[in-house]
């Protein structure tokens, strides 16, 4: 993992359906198959995702929820080149994916969703 980058994405896969309370989001059903979660870290970014590979701890962001419902199989860390909402684009467009929660990691942005699904992959 390269301490220059910022960004990364972490891919979750869930194996059966589950129906999630997620933050003040409300509560979604999540189909079985593969997330990817794309997040920022400006600093320290192992720590971040060091935090976000643990099942167990505080709620504070979105992934949180989610996380103790799946096996992370991945995850890959991004230099600045591109901003986190274009790399989430990007991630989107190269896997084929779906926004299936509004508003997942995206609160502080534009964009529909920081989540991305992937069925049965």
């Amino acid at each position: 993992m390269n301490e220059q980058h910022s960004f990364y994405a972490i891919h979750l896969k869930i194996f059966e359906k589950k129906l999630l309370q997620i933050g003040k989001l409300g509560t979604y059903e999540f189909p079985e198959g593969t997330y990817i979660y794309i997040g920022s870290a400006k600093r320290n970014i192992r720590a971040r995702i060091a935090r976000h590979i643990k099942k167990v701890k505080p709620l504070r962001w979105h992934f949180d929820y989610l996380r103790p419902h799946g096996e992370i199989t991945k995850f890959e860390t991004f230099d600045n080149k591109l901003d986190e909402c274009t790399r989430c684009k990007q991630l989107k467009e190269m896997y084929q994916a779906k926004e299936i929660v509004k508003g997942f990691g995206s609160s502080d942005c534009r964009c529909q969703s920081h989540l991305l699904y992937i069925p049965r992959w």
